[in-house]
Order: structure tokens, then C-alpha cells, then sequence
């Protein structure tokens, strides 16, 4: 075996060392989660990761139960491999989501959208699934981790639809070296497999990554939202803007458009009319909050680029065509290896012993 050889080899069995406690968690050949995207991350997109070694989630948002089920079940039909839900924790009907995902067998559960009960995730440990949690801070994730959580996602504000305000290397420097009790993955402008290692390295489990995701071939988002976000560049994503605090507006990272535009001065027009006296506070606050009613899916499924909502990271500079899943997946590992691989000989000599232990383990990226 040629140096060159020996050093990809080993470059292979420390990424596969790296993130071995992730692909356990997971089931899955590689630890990168698909990002639950409203309308995007369904059945075809999520089976597709799934299939080529990564683990899909879906996104159940609004969904009733019954449409959750139907979902879950044609996922099922087009993969056998591990996938997971992800629900919304203030959904109305989440209880039931959570039996609804116990009846369908699915082996974890993902809670967005806020903090989750201890009595929540008891019900989806108690259903057979692993529970897994946002966590924004150590201490939130500490105190999740008390409650049952079984794995975490730590989120920065790099990436798209609701957002924190920490970035995600800050978090990460904040979280991964204190808290190891559960499996993190680490999520928020990952676009490639340099950063997937400088993560693992720091002490994530995996990686979640959607953005990347959004112009797969097996993506159902529509043309003109495919083609938007390959035109776009980092800083075209950006993050809606609160014009008066007494009005305050959920932090959502989304392509610039006329819709953006428009609900800037939709705010001035309806504090203006509330200063008049002509809306009270609340009703004010509620047109405001109308304002998106349905705007993702225009954008995503009907291609309404103009006036819908185009949610995207900041990754979103470094979607440049439409690709198939795996083509996408091949190149963050191949980026990955790449970069473990730099190390040199010195690092191929020290990861020997790693080669041997890891290449006998399904998770070895030679079975993709």
C-alpha cells in the first residue's frame, strides 16, 4: 500500500471513529441528519438521505395526525432504512402526533418549536422512540438531557426559518466540550465536509444539515425556488426585521425578496395605525403575524418567489446546482476525508490502530 494509500485509508477510519457514536444513535452508515423542512422535507426528499446513508427527518409542521400517519407510511414505502419525525411543540394535537408516531414504529422523534416536558418526552420514550431536543444553551441542554432527552441538535443563527441568536461555532464552543451524556449534533450553516470534521472534532456526534438539501433532484421544491436558491449567496439570506419592539417578530433567516419588502411596510403601516388609535396593540400584533400565513408553501410548492417566504441559511451561497442526494452526501465525505486526510503521514501512522477497529463496524464509509 502506497503512502497516499494508507493515508486516505486511515483518513476513512478516523471519520468513521469520529462519528461513530452518532451513527449508532442514528442507525445510519453516516451521522448527518436532513433538516425537517416544512414542505420540502417530505416523504421523497426524506427516504432519499435515508437511502444513501444518511438519515432523513420529517417535517410534520402543521399536519393533522391522520395526514402524519399517511406521510409516515410513504416514507416507509420507499425506504428500509432509519428516518425520524419531527414534530412541533406547540402543535395543538402534539400528544397525538407522538401516539401516531409510536402506532408507525418510528424509531426517533424530534421536538422543535420550544421546550419539551419531561411528561412529552416520557411519552415518546414510553411509545419506543429515542426523544430528541433543541437546545440553545449548555444549561437548556443540560436540564432537557434531566428530563429524557436522548440526543440533542444545537442550532446557530446561520441557519434558515426560525431562529436563535448565537452563532453556531459560538455554541458549539459552548456545548460540545462540557456536555457529552448524550449523543449533539450540531447544525447552522454546514455546508461542506471541512466543517462537518471541525465539529466532530470539537465533540458532535453528527451534523444536521438542510439547506444543502433543498435542490436535491429528489426534492419536490418547486423550479423557481430551486433556481433561487442556487443564484443566491450567503449574505442574501438574512433574517427577518423587527421594526418596533412593541411589536415583536419571530427571527426567521430567509432569501431577501418583495415579500420581505413588503412586510417592512406592512409593520410601519400598522404602527402607525395602532400610535392613531385605529388598531389596538393586539390587533396590530395579529395582523402582522398574519402577514406569512402560507407564504412557505406559495414559495416552495406553488414557486411564488416573489411574495412567498424563501427560508434558506447562510449554506445557501454554497448551493451552486441540482444534485442528487447522494452526489451531495459523496462530496461533503469526500471534503471530509480531504481534510483529515491533510493531516499527513504523521496523523495516517497515529489513526493505524483506527483502521482495523473501525473497518469491521457498519458504519465504515466503504459500504456506502
Amino acid at each position: 500500500m502506497t503512502e497516499t494509500a494508507a493515508t486516505v485509508t486511515a483518513a476513512r477510519a478516523r471519520l468513521d471513529r469520529l462519528w461513530a457514536r452518532g451513527c449508532a444513535f442514528l442507525g445510519t452508515r453516516t451521522a448527518v441528519m436532513g433538516g425537517a423542512m416544512s414542505w420540502v422535507s417530505e416523504r421523497h426528499l426524506v427516504s432519499a438521505i435515508s437511502n444513501a446513508g444518511g438519515f432523513g427527518v420529517l417535517a410534520c409542521g402543521s399536519m393533522a395526525p391522520d395526514q402524519l400517519a399517511a406521510e409516515i407510511a410513504g416514507t416507509k414505502a420507499l425506504t428500509a432504512e432509519p428516518f425520524g419525525v419531527n414534530l412541533i411543540n406547540m402543535h395543538p394535537e402534539l400528544d397525538r402526533l407522538i401516539d401516531v408516531c409510536r402506532e408507525q414504529a418510528v424509531g426517533h422523534v424530534v421536538i422543535a418549536g420550544g421546550f419539551p416536558s419531561g411528561a412529552t418526552l416520557r411519552r415518546i420514550k414510553d411509545g419506543g422512540a429515542k426523544a430528541m431536543t433543541f437546545a440553545p444553551t449548555l444549561v437548556s441542554g443540560r436540564r432537557m438531557v434531566r428530563q429524557g432527552a436522548d440526543a440533542l441538535v444545537i442550532e446557530g443563527t446561520e441557519a434558515g426559518g426560525h431562529i436563535g441568536p448565537v452563532s453556531t461555532t459560538v455554541l458549539a464552543q459552548e456545548i460540545l466540550p462540557d456536555l457529552r451524556e448524550v449523543p449533539v449534533f450540531v447544525a447552522g450553516g454546514i455546508g461542506r465536509g471541512e466543517a462537518i470534521v471541525a465539529y466532530l472534532e470539537l465533540g458532535a456526534a453528527g451534523v444536521q444539515i438542510g439547506t444543502r438539501f433543498v435542490c436535491a433532484g429528489e426534492s419536490i421544491a418547486h423550479a423557481n425556488f430551486k433556481q433561487t436558491f442556487i443564484r443566491a449567496s450567503a449574505r442574501d439570506a438574512q433574517v427577518s426585521v423587527q421594526i418596533d419592539p412593541r411589536f415583536p417578530v419571530i427571527p426567521v433567516r430567509a432569501l431577501a425578496n418583495a415579500g420581505s419588502k413588503a412586510f417592512m411596510e406592512l409593520q410601519r403601516a400598522v404602527i402607525a395605525k395602532v400610535d392613531a388609535g385605529a388598531l389596538t396593540r393586539d390587533e396590530g400584533l395579529l395582523e402582522i403575524e398574519h402577514f406569512w400565513a402560507g407564504a412557505l408553501r406559495r414559495a416552495v410548492i406553488d414557486g411564488d418567489v416573489e411574495t412567498g417566504s424563501l427560508m434558506a441559511g447562510q449554506s445557501v451561497g454554497l448551493v451552486t446546482r441540482e444534485q442528487p442526494v447522494t452526489d451531495i452526501l459523496a462530496e461533503l465525505i469526500a471534503q471530509a476525508e480531504t481534510a483529515l486526510a491533510r493531516r499527513g503521514a504523521d496523523g495516517a501512522s497515529s489513526d493505524g490502530a483506527e483502521v482495523a477497529e473501525v473497518a469491521e463496524t457498519p458504519t465504515a464509509l466503504g459500504a456506502l
